[in-house]
């Protein structure tokens, strides 16, 4: 059975904290697993999380801080010690190929398994699967930095009240499917667009036309908010978002589930990013995320 949802491995900004280990998220994608920002500690979150290096098909590093990449040595190389059978892709800022390189190779192991670079250098897609199409746009962070979006292709959900009342049914309705008319019927009249969902990761940056056009009618976005909305000063000077501009990102957006993260240890009180986010009105689904949450994707309407 296909499963979408985010499983969160780590949401400190910085360094960590008792409770809080650096970034990590996976998503689960029907049968592929991409791993965002595996900060330092990545490894030992995906044990607890029940996550394997098996279920990694790609790596996608928004910037080279060390809260979002540090994890990328330790992660590479249990997929090589673990043999995984498949191919990995790897996604990070051009610019930081130096970092990527050390990381890669930080220490000797061996190497068993494909990894495929594949650097980001400007907005546009990435890549595209029969799953779902992969994008990036840059951010505006004191780095360079790139969000990323998933985008899964639009498909055709088909009418059983219409069906029935063009006498179509049994195989005659894969026919229809497959050719797009029927003995004078278009598949329009007996179907509908069914669009497909959207996801996005936004991690450091402050608010820029990347962040707006990565969260567009997004069902799940997962988005930094280091910062409370009274230190907005200190969000702007450092390349991040608060609490209030990040809800009003999703709002704008017409996002259905948000999920904030990446939280300055300078807050003890997680309660406090969900008010300021509800202030900003913000009315959809939220979450504040906390290590090994589960976020699932959330159902088409």
């Amino acid at each position: 059975m296909s499963v979408r949802e985010l499983v969160v491995l780590g949401t400190a900004s910085q360094v960590p904290t008792r409770h809080r280990n650096h970034n990590g998220y996976l998503l689960r994608w029907d049968g592929e697993g991409i791993l965002f920002d595996p900060g330092e500690g990545t490894q030992r979150q995906m044990l607890r999380a029940g996550v394997a290096a098996h279920d990694l098909n790609r790596i996608c590093v928004t910037h080279f801080h060390g809260d979002h990449s540090l994890g990328l040595a330790g992660v590479i190389q249990r997929i090589n010690l673990d043999r995984v059978p498949h191919q990995v892709t790897a996604h990070y800022p051009k610019s930081g190929q130096r970092f990527f390189d050390r990381l890669r190779y930080a220490t000797a192991y061996r190497e068993t398994v494909q990894l495929t670079e594949a650097p980001v250098a400007a907005d546009g897609v990435l890549a595209r699967t029969g799953g779902y199409t992969l994008e990036a746009h840059r951010l505006s962070h004191p780095v360079e930095s790139y969000g990323y979006r998933l985008t899964e292709p639009d498909g055709r959900r088909m009418l059983p009240d219409r069906l029935a009342a063009h006498g179509i049914k049994g195989p005659d309705v894969g026919r229809i499917q497959r050719e797009g008319s029927l003995d004078g019927v278009l598949l329009d009249d007996v179907s509908e667009i069914r669009r497909g969902q959207r996801f996005a990761f936004v991690m450091d940056t402050r608010l820029c036309d990347g962040v707006h056009a990565l969260a567009d009618g997004c069902d799940l976005l997962v988005i930094e908010s280091t910062f409370l909305d009274e230190d907005e000063q200190l969000a702007v000077e450092h390349g991040h978002l608060t609490a209030g501009q990040a809800a009003a990102v999703a709002r704008d957006a017409g996002v259905r589930h948000l999920v904030l993260t990446h939280f300055s240890q300078r807050y003890s009180d997680p309660e406090g990013f969900e008010r300021q986010a509800r202030a900003a009105g913000y009315e959809g689904e939220l979450t504040v995320a906390h290590d090994l949450l589960r976020v699932p994707v959330p159902k088409r309407r």
